[in-house]
C-alpha cells in the first residue's frame, strides 16, 4: 500500500501529495463509519438511487438462539432507506482474518440476526442511539425525505425493517482498506448464489500528508451479471391483492395466520369498511372508515403473522383521541392475552395472529374492534345532535 494522490489549490500553484496507508488502528476505522455513513458508498450501490444511511449501533449484539444473551457483536448495524437491515464488518488488511474468518462470523450473524431480531428490539436500540449522540426525529426524517411528525411515513419504516428481516432481505458489508482477491472471490460467489440478501465488499483507501487525511471507498466483489439477477429477484410483486396476499401468509406465517388474517378480512368486509392493500414488500392489508373524505386506518395483518394495532392511527378518530379511551383498547386485548405494554397506546403494536386462532379468542379480538367502530359512531351521532341543538 503504497501509492499517492495528489491535491491541487484553487489556484493551482501548490500540489500536495498524500501517501496511501493503513489506519492507525480498527477502533479509529469503526468509528469514522459510525460518524460518516456516507463511506458505505450508497451511491455506488445503486446510482439511480443512492442508498441513504440510519445507523442503529455500533457494537450490535446477536443471540444465538431463542431467549439466549448475546453471543457475538457485529460491528455496525446499519438500515438503508428502504428499510433493509445492512450487516457492516470492519477489518483493517493487516488483520489475515479478513480473508475467511470474518466471512464465517457475518454468516453466523446474518443467520441469527433475521431469526433472533426483534424490530421493537432494532428500534428501541436505534431511538438510544440517537438520544446518546443528540440526534433528533429530524434525522430518520431527512433520511425518509417526509416531515418529522409523519407517524404513518415513520411505522410504515419500521414494518418494512420487520418485513425485509422476515424476508431474509438484508445485506452484508465487509469494509477494510484492502479487500484481499481471496475475499472478493468469495463475495462474487456469496452474491451470485443468494437470491434475496446482498453481499459485497467496501474497499476504503486511506490517503494522508500534510495535515490532510481522504478516504476514497469503491464498492468490489458486485458484479454486473449479479446486480441484474439481484435487482430482478427483489423486485417485489406489488400491488397486492387478495388473491396473491394470502397465498403468501400460508407460505411465510403458516395455516393459522392464514385463516385468521382471512376471517378478519371477511369481518370488515361485512362491517362495509374499505380495504387499503399495502404495495410493495408491505404485504399487508388494512380497514378503513372512510367519512367525508376523511380515512380512519384501524389495524393491519401482515403476511409476516401479525396484526398491527394502529393506536398511533386512532389517536385522530374520536373518542380515541382521548388517552383514557386508547387504554381502554389497550385493556381489552390484553384481556385476550396480548401483551401490549401502556406505553405503547401511542404508537403500533402487533399481536401474533397465531395467538388469535382459538375461535374464542378471534370472536373477542373481533369484539373489540366491533366496540371501536361502535363507539366512534355513537361519537358522531351524539356531536351532530348537539350540533343541531346548538343551532335550533
Amino acid at each position: 500500500m503504497n501509492s499517492k494522490i495528489f491535491v491541487l489549490n484553487e489556484d493551482n500553484r501548490t500540489l500536495t501529495s498524500l501517501d496511501e496507508g493503513p489506519f492507525e488502528n480498527e477502533d479509529i476505522f469503526q468509528e469514522l463509519l459510525e460518524r460518516y455513513p456516507d463511506l458505505l458508498a450508497g451511491d455506488q450501490m445503486n446510482p439511480s438511487a443512492p442508498r441513504r444511511w440510519l445507523l442503529v449501533s455500533r457494537e450490535y449484539g446477536v443471540p444465538g438462539a431463542e431467549d439466549e444473551g448475546d453471543r457475538w457483536s457485529l460491528d455496525h448495524l446499519f438500515i438503508d432507506h428502504e428499510g433493509i437491515p445492512t450487516l457492516v464488518e470492519v477489518k483493517r488488511a493487516s488483520d489475515t482474518r479478513a480473508r475467511r474468518e470474518v466471512v464465517a462470523q457475518m454468516l453466523d450473524y446474518a443467520a441469527n440476526g433475521v431469526v433472533y431480531w426483534p424490530v421493537e428490539r432494532i428500534r428501541s436500540k436505534y431511538e438510544s442511539t440517537c438520544a446518546a449522540r443528540g440526534d433528533d426525529a429530524t434525522t430518520l426524517a431527512s433520511v425518509l425525505q417526509c416531515g418529522p411528525d409523519d407517524a404513518d411515513a415513520i411505522e410504515a419504516f419500521w414494518s418494512l425493517v420487520e418485513t425485509n428481516l422476515k424476508a431474509g432481505r438484508i445485506r452484508m458489508v465487509f469494509v477494510a482498506d484492502q479487500i484481499h482477491p481471496e475475499l472478493r472471490r468469495i463475495i462474487e460467489f456469496l452474491n451470485g448464489q443468494m437470491e434475496r440478501a446482498e453481499v459485497m465488499g467496501i474497499e476504503i483507501r486511506h490517503y494522508r500528508g500534510n495535515g490532510i487525511r481522504t478516504l476514497v471507498p469503491q464498492i468490489v466483489g458486485v458484479t454486473a451479471q449479479t446486480q441484474g439477477t439481484k435487482a430482478k429477484s427483489l423486485t417485489p410483486r406489488i400491488p397486492w391483492t387478495e388473491e396473491t396476499f394470502f397465498p403468501r401468509v400460508l407460505e411465510q406465517s403458516g395455516k393459522a395466520a392464514h385463516d385468521v388474517s382471512r376471517a378478519i378480512l371477511d369481518w370488515a368486509l361485512a362491517r362495509g369498511l374499505e380495504i387499503y392493500w399495502g404495495k410493495g414488500t408491505n404485504d399487508s392489508f388494512t380497514p378503513l372508515i372512510v367519512e367525508a373524505g376523511q380515512k380512519y386506518w384501524l389495524f393491519s395483518p401482515s403476511a409476516n403473522g401479525r396484526v398491527y394495532i394502529s393506536f398511533n392511527y386512532l389517536k385522530a378518530m374520536p373518542p380515541f383521541d382521548r388517552d383514557e379511551m386508547r387504554e381502554e383498547v389497550r385493556v381489552r386485548l390484553n384481556r385476550l392475552g396480548a401483551q401490549i405494554a401502556a406505553d405503547r397506546i401511542s404508537r403500533q403494536p402487533t399481536i401474533e395472529m397465531a395467538a388469535l386462532a382459538e375461535p374464542a379468542t378471534l370472536a373477542g379480538f373481533l369484539e373489540v374492534l366491533n366496540w371501536i367502530i361502535d363507539m366512534h359512531r355513537r361519537h358522531d351521532e351524539d356531536s351532530a345532535q348537539r350540533s343541531g341543538g346548538d343551532q335550533q
